[in-house]
């Protein structure tokens, strides 16, 4: 925001003041990831910065470690790169198997998120429902309560119903877990939605259905794709609950890091974050578009 020409000394000076803190607080968030990147890129298998990184030597920098997310694990990974050292890639590479289970269950995950968010914030949205802030305090508690005791609950529960180390389990957690944001955007997305339309349209003959399809649905649209996506980054990301109930061959792209870690320090670690930072910022980029054509047809900007 610009400063008025009237504006004095003491606010100027504080308006710069303002900026400056803002800066800092911004690359105090940022610098841990932008500290990754580069090193993704290290031929040596440090986390450090190497004296050939520092002083921009070609010979520092290499994609050694985006090609092991491909190669590790692989039966024949010096084979020539054909038909068949894909094959083996897709049978055997540990990080690519990691990032199928992710996406998998990230995508079954969130459909499932999603139609039952979806539902219950429109419950939430009418006036006579019952008891909605009790209804909304429980189905928004997975934000809140630790991880640690879900995946703890969640364990002891699917140890018992035999949903343990199923990928089944594992999805109805992840679903659980971004159910939340489904119903917090989308009911964001319904606080401004004009019921008049529904009504009007189910006076002219329209079932429910067709009310929700071609009335209520086309509006919250953008509230919907926006929680879903949350959703999605939500079961992408999540590591503890699949900890506890995921088996030894149902690793994700978390789970796989974190035994990386445990196990073997390997900057291919890094590798796949830089790789998952470009897609988070590509999300946040889509997230960022739909909450504007969210505001362009509720009236609330220009345009």
């Amino acid at each position: 925001m610009a400063l008025p020409p009237h504006a004095s000394l003491g606010e100027k000076s504080w308006h710069y003041c303002y900026l400056i803190i803002c800066a800092l607080i911004f690359l105090f968030l940022i610098a841990p990831i932008l500290v990754i990147i580069p090193l993704s890129f290290n031929t040596e298998p440090y986390f450090t910065f190497t004296y050939e990184m520092l002083t921009f030597d070609p010979k520092g920098y290499s994609l050694r470690w985006y090609d092991n997310i491909l190669t590790f694990g692989m039966a024949e990974p010096d084979r020539p790169r054909n038909n068949a050292w894909w094959d083996d890639v897709w049978a055997n590479a540990a990080w690519f198997h990691a990032f199928k289970n992710s996406l998998i269950i990230g995508i079954a995950a969130t459909t499932f998120a999603t139609v039952l968010g979806t539902l219950a914030a429109l419950g939430l949205s009418r006036p006579e429902m019952p008891f909605r802030r009790t209804i909304m305090a429980l189905l928004i508690s997975p934000m809140i309560v630790p991880l640690i005791i879900t995946a703890t609950g969640l364990f002891f529960f699917y140890a018992a119903a035999g949903l343990a180390h199923t990928y089944l389990g594992i999805v109805m957690a992840h679903a659980m877990l971004g159910i939340p944001f489904v119903i917090i955007t989308v009911t964001a997305t319904l606080t401004g939605f004009d019921h008049s339309l529904s009504r009007a349209a189910a006076s002219l003959g329209a079932s429910p259905v067709t009310v929700f399809h071609k009335v209520i649905l086309p509006l919250i649209l953008p509230g919907v794709i926006s929680g879903a996506l949350f959703s999605f980054v939500t079961s992408f990301d999540e590591v503890v609950v699949v900890l506890f109930v995921a088996s030894y061959d149902q690793q994700t792209i978390p789970l796989q890091m974190w035994n990386g870690i445990r196990e073997q320090i390997s900057p291919t670690i890094l590798a796949v974050a830089t790789l998952l930072v470009i897609v988070s910022i590509a999300l946040l980029t889509v997230l960022e578009l739909l909450r504007r054509r969210s505001e362009r047809l509720r009236g609330l900007s220009p345009g």
